[in-house]
Formats: C-alpha cells, structure tokens, sequence
C-alpha cells in the first residue's frame, strides 16, 4: 500500500529543491500539484494520495512517479539527472 506520509515527504524533498525553500508547507505541495489548498487538506486528512496530480506534476517535472510513490530509483527520468 502506497504511505501517503512517505510520498509527501517526498514532495517536500523535490520541493525545497525546486523553490529553494527549507521549510514547505502543505499550501506549497498543494499549489505545485495544482490542487486547492483546502481540498489537499482533506486529502491529507484521509491520507489518500492524490495519484492523478501526482502523476502530472512527475510527468512535467520529469521526474519518476515510481520514485515518488515506492523511492524507486531512478528518481529523474532523463540520463543526465540519474541517482547513482
């Protein structure tokens, strides 16, 4: 089963990558995978894992959805981006 916890956790590490952020905040996660800040409470409320915005947001940031969702590595889909 996919821990919503752990996929997160993951967002919040491309996250503060991305935006150059230490602390982020559940209003960033749900601002970069396009969901309203107020439905992605509910979300994390219920623990489910928005697959579908997930998926997205891995396909425009070239990421692995595998990576994010079991930390199966590789975590970029491009050679160039390879986790060794």
């Amino acid at each position: 089963m996919i821990d919503f916890d752990e996929v997160m956790q993951r967002m919040r590490s491309i996250l503060s990558t991305q935006i150059k952020k230490k602390k982020i905040l559940d209003k960033d996660i749900a601002i970069a995978l396009q969901i309203d800040p107020q439905n992605y409470a509910v979300i994390k409320r219920r623990k489910r894992v928005p697959l579908e915005a997930i998926v997205y947001f891995s396909k425009t940031h070239k990421l692995n959805v595998n990576w994010i969702l079991f930390s199966q590595k590789p975590k970029y889909l491009t050679s160039l981006y390879l986790d060794k």
